[in-house]
C-alpha cells in the first residue's frame, strides 16, 4: 500500500519516479539535485515569499505570509502580546474565527468576554472576525482566504490548506506575534518530501482512511518531521477536492511543518464554486523535480482504517480489527497502562467485544475541519438513509464545519436523511476535537471522524480514575457503524450510493453576519477587556548563571501538548496567563504546580532581596560543587525545568511552554522536539530548549524529581553561541554529577529573544 523511498527520488514530467541518476541519464536529462530541487512547487511558494537576502542569516528564509487565522482560544493572548510589542494595526488579512470557546458553558461570563474582547479588536486594529457558531477556523479559512501560491500562518496545529494551492503553517502565537510587529517567520530551508498518489479509492474508503495510512506509516521513524510534503502523481485526479482537503489536514499528525498539492481542474472548480475564481492558478512541479525523500501510496489499496487510542498513527484496518479484536485491544490495553501512569485507574477495551467477538462502540461524532464537511456529511447521510442508528447506548452526532455547508445539506435533504436516522445536529464547533463536547462516559468508547485521539483530548482525567477511549475513523465507516447500532462495521461491507447532490455555496451568510475591518482600523476604537482577560507578568531577562530545580521528569516515549497544559475546561482561562498555569501538566504530573510555586518563590525572594539566609543556604552548596567562590545573587536565577524524552505533539497551543514559564520555568530538557512549533514556543518565551548531548543519557537520567541544576556562564554560552554547555546536578544528599547539555540551532534573533527573557522583552528591547 505504502513505498517510502529514503534515499531520495527525482519526478520527471510530474509522472515518472526515477531514483537513480543513472537511470535519469539514460533519459537524456541531466541536472542535479541542487537544480532539481528548485523545482519543487514548494520551494517556488517559499522563495516567492522569502524577503531575505542570498548572503543574509546564514541562508535563512525569512518568510512574510499573505494571511493570518487565530481562534478564540489563541487570539486573545497573540493580541496582549501583540499590544505588549508596540502593534498600533494589523499589517496583513488576520481573520479572529471563534470555535473553540464557542459554547461559552464553564467559567462564568469569561468565554462570551473572550468574543467581545475579539470583535473590538477585529475593529480597533482592522481585522475580519466570524461569530461563534458561524465556522471552524479551517473551514472558513479554506473557503475565503486560500488561494494557489499564497502562504497562510495559523495559531492552530491544523492549519493546512495545501489541496487548494496554499502552503499554510501551523504555529504557536508569538510567530503570529513576529508577523504583527512586521518581522518574518525564519527557518532553514525545509526539506520536501514526494507523497506519490496512485490508483483511486475503493468501495467504504474516505480521506480520513487514506490520511490515517499516511501517518501510520510516516510518524513513529520521523519519516517527515518538519518537511513539506508535496502530494503529486496520478491518483490526484481520481479524488474529490474535499476528499483531497480531509487528507490534507490531517498531514499535521505526520509531524511535517506544511504541505502542498498539484492543482486542477478540480481545484478550479472548488474556487469558482466559492465565487473566488481569481484565487486558482495551476500548480505542478517543474519538468525535473528532486525530493529528498518520497511515498508512494496507491489508493486502490488502501482499507477502511482504525486508529486506535491513544494516538492517530495507532492504526488498523478495521477488517483486521474485527478479525482479531482481542488481541488487538488488550495490546493496546498493555500499551495504555504504561503511558497512562495512574495506579487507581483501570483502562478496559476488550470489554468492548460482544458475544460474537464483534466491537461495540458507545458513541460516534463526525465534525470539525477533518469530518464536518460537505462531501462527508451527505454520504453518511447516504449510507444512514432509510436506517437508523438504534435505541441503546449507541449515539450519534454530526457537526456541519460552517453555516454554507450546514445550509447546503439542508437544501439537499441530506440532512433530513441523518435526523431521521437519530443522528443529531450540532453547529459548526471544533470541541469534540480537543475534549470540550460530547465527551464520552467513563469507559466509553467513541469513533470520530476529527483529527486527534490523545488520552486527555476527549475529557478523560486519568489521575483521577476517569477514561475514556477515542479512536480515528472516516465518516463512512462510523455511519455504517451507526446504522449497525454502533457495531463496529467497515463502509466497505454495506451497499450505499456514493453519488451525492452537488454542492452549492452560499457565502451571504457570512456577509450578513461577519465583520470585515481588514484595511479599515478604528485606533481610537476601545478595547473590552473582561474580568479574565489579564495582561502577561513580567518577566525577568536571562541571567549570568542559572539554578534550576526539576519539577518534573516525565519519560513516556512522546509527551503531547496536551499533556502539558489540557485543553477542555481549560479553554475558558486561555485568556489569563496566572490562573491557566494552575492546570500546566495537572493530568500528567499533578504535583507540577506546587513544585513549580515553591522555587518561584525562592525566585521572588532573590529578586526583592529578601529572606537572605533562606538563599543562602541554596547558593553554599551550590559554590561547593561549581567552584565560584562568589556567587552573586544578583546575576543567578532560579526557577525550573522540565523534562521529556520528546515532548510538544500535537497542538500548537503556546501555553505549553508559557504556563511554564509564568511558573518560573527557565528550561526543557529533552532527547529531541516533537515538533518545530512546541521548540519555537519554548524559544519565544525564553525558555532554553535543552536537548542533551549524548541521547544516551535518556537511559539513565543525572537528575530526578527534586534535584537541583546549575548551569554557569549560561547568558555567555547563548550569546557566544558555544556548541556544548556544562551543567552539574545536586542531589538532596550533596552528591554532583557533571553533564553537557547542547541547544541546538538558534538563530541570532532567538538567542536575543532567549538573552531578553521572551518576545514581548525582545520587541521592547529592539525600541
Amino acid at each position: 500500500m505504502i513505498e517510502k523511498i529514503i534515499g531520495g527520488a527525482y519526478l520527471v514530467d510530474g509522472k515518472t519516479v526515477v531514483t537513480e541518476e543513472a537511470a535519469l541519464a539514460g533519459m537524456g536529462i541531466h541536472t542535479t539535485k541542487e537544480e532539481a530541487r528548485d523545482h519543487t512547487m514548494a520551494w517556488s511558494i517559499l522563495s516567492s515569499h522569502n524577503t531575505a537576502k542570498p548572503t543574509e542569516d546564514n541562508g535563512l528564509l525569512k518568510i512574510k505570509f499573505d494571511a493570518m487565522a487565530s481562534h478564540d482560544i489563541t487570539y486573545v493572548g497573540i493580541i496582549q502580546t501583540a499590544r505588549a510589542s508596540g502593534l498600533t494595526e494589523f499589517p496583513l488579512p488576520y481573520v479572529l474565527t471563534n470555535c473553540h470557546n464557542s459554547l461559552c458553558a464553564v467559567g462564568g461570563t469569561i468565554n462570551e468576554d473572550d468574543h467581545v474582547f475579539g470583535l473590538s479588536a477585529a475593529k480597533k486594529y482592522g481585522g475580519n472576525f466570524v461569530p461563534a457558531h458561524l465556522a471552524v477556523i479551517h473551514s472558513y479559512m479554506r473557503e475565503m482566504m486560500s488561494g494557489c501560491g499564497k502562504m497562510i500562518l495559523g495559531s492552530d496545529s491544523h492549519t493546512r490548506y495545501g489541496a487548494l494551492g496554499t502552503m499554510a503553517i501551523g504555529e504557536g502565537g508569538p510567530e503570529l506575534v513576529k508577523q504583527l510587529c512586521k518581522r518574518t517567520y525564519d527557518i532553514t530551508r525545509p526539506k520536501v518530501v514526494g507523497v506519490y498518489l496512485t490508483g483511486k479509492p475503493g468501495h467504504g474508503v474516505g480521506p480520513q482512511d487514506v490520511a490515517l495510512a499516511l501517518i501510520g506509516a510516516t510518524f513513529k521513524d520521523g519519516f517527515v518531521k518538519n518537511c513539506v510534503l508535496e502530494f503529486v502523481g496520478d491518483g490526484i485526479a481520481n479524488l474529490p477536492i474535499e476528499f483531497r482537503n480531509g487528507i490534507d489536514v490531517m498531514t499535521t499528525e505526520t509531524t511535517c511543518l506544511s504541505s502542498i498539492w498539484v492543482t486542477d481542474e478540480e481545484t478550479h472548480r472548488y474556487f469558482a464554486v466559492h465565487g473566488r475564481e481569481d484565487a486558482y492558478k495551476k500548480l505542478q512541479p517543474g519538468k525535473v523535480a528532486y525530493y529528498d525523500r518520497m511515498v508512494i501510496l496507491d489508493l486502490s489499496k488502501v482499507e477502511p482504517m482504525i486508529a486506535l487510542p491513544f494516538h492517530p498513527s495507532n492504526v488498523y484496518t478495521i477488517r483486521e480489527l474485527n478479525a482479531n479484536a482481542k488481541d488487538i485491544l488488550h495490546t493496546v490495553e498493555c500499551s495504555a497502562a504504561e503511558q497512562l501512569e495512574a495506579p487507581n485507574l483501570t483502562f478496559k477495551l476488550t470489554d468492548k467485544i460482544t458475544a460474537d467477538g464483534r466491537v461495540l462502540v458507545d458513541q460516534g461524532v463526525i465534525a470539525g475541519c477533518a469530518g464536518g464537511t460537505y462531501d462527508n456529511l451527505a454520504i453518511a447521510a447516504n449510507i444512514l438513509a432509510d436506517g437508523n442508528t438504534g435505541c441503546d447506548a449507541f449515539q450519534l452526532s454530526v457537526y456541519p464545519a460552517s453555516q454554507p455547508v450546514n445550509l447546503a445539506l439542508v437544501r439537499s435533504g441530506a440532512s433530513e436523511k441523518l435526523l431521521s436516522a437519530g443522528a443529531t445536529i450540532r453547529t459548526a464547533f471544533c470541541g469534540p476535537c480537543f475534549g470540550a463536547g460530547d465527551v464520552p462516559a467513563n469507559g466509553g468508547l467513541s469513533i470520530r471522524h476529527s483529527t486527534r485521539n490523545f488520552p486527555n483530548r476527549e475529557g478523560s482525567k486519568p489521575t483521577n480514575g476517569q477514561i475514556a477511549s477515542v479512536a480515528l475513523m472516516d465518516a463512512r465507516s462510523i455511519a455504517a457503524t451507526a446504522r449497525n447500532g454502533g457495531v463496529l462495521t467497515s463502509a466497505a461491507e454495506m451497499e450505499y450510493c456514493e453519488t451525492i447532490p452537488e454542492y452549492k455555496f452560499d457565502g451571504s451568510i457570512y456577509q450578513k453576519r461577519c465583520y470585515f475591518g481588514w484595511g479599515k482600523p478604528d485606533t481610537d476604537a476601545p478595547l473590552k477587556f473582561g474580568p479574565n482577560i489579564a495582561d502577561w507578568p513580567k518577566m525577568q531577562p536571562l541571567t549570568d548563571d542559572l539554578l534550576l530545580r526539576v519539577a518534573s521528569v516525565i519519560t513516556d516515549p512522546v509527551t503531547t501538548t496536551d499533556e502539558l497544559i489540557p485543553s477542555g475546561e481549560t479553554s475558558s482561562y486561555r485568556s489569563n496567563p496566572l490562573k491557566l498555569a494552575e492546570f500546566a501538566l495537572s493530568r500528567k504530573d499533578p504535583a507540577y504546580v506546587s513544585r513549580a510555586k515553591e522555587v518561584k518563590a525562592l525566585e521572588t525572594m532573590r529578586l526583592d532581596h529578601t529572606e537572605p539566609e533562606i538563599l543562602e543556604d541554596i547558593y553554599r552548596v551550590i559554590r561547593s560543587i561549581a567552584g565560584k567562590e562568589a556567587l552573586d545573587a544578583a546575576k543567578t536565577g532560579i526557577g525550573t525545568l522540565v523534562y521529556a524524552n520528546k515532548p510538544g505533539d500535537g497542538s500548537a497551543r503556546e501555553q505549553a511552554a508559557s504556563c511554564q514559564k509564568v511558573l518560573g520555568g527557565w528550561a526543557n530538557i529533552a532527547v529531541e522536539y516533537a515538533t518545530k512549533r512546541y521548540r519555537s514556543n519554548l524559544i519565544n518565551w525564553g525558555m532554553l530548549p535543552f536537548i542533551f548531548a549524548d541521547s544516551e543519557m535518556a537511559n539513565a537520567l543525572p537528575f530526578a524529581v527534586g534535584d537541583w541544576i546549575f548551569i554557569p556562564d549560561i547568558r555567555k554560552a547563548v550569546a557566544e553561541k558555544e556548541d556544548s554547555i556544562c551543567a552539574y546536578t545536586v542531589k538532596p544528599d550533596g552528591t554532583k554529577t557533571a553533564f553537557q547539555l547542547k541547544l541546538g540551532d538558534l538563530t541570532d534573533d532567538e538567542r536575543q529573544i532567549i538573552l531578553d527573557g521572551c518576545l514581548i522583552n525582545y520587541y521592547n528591547h529592539a525600541e
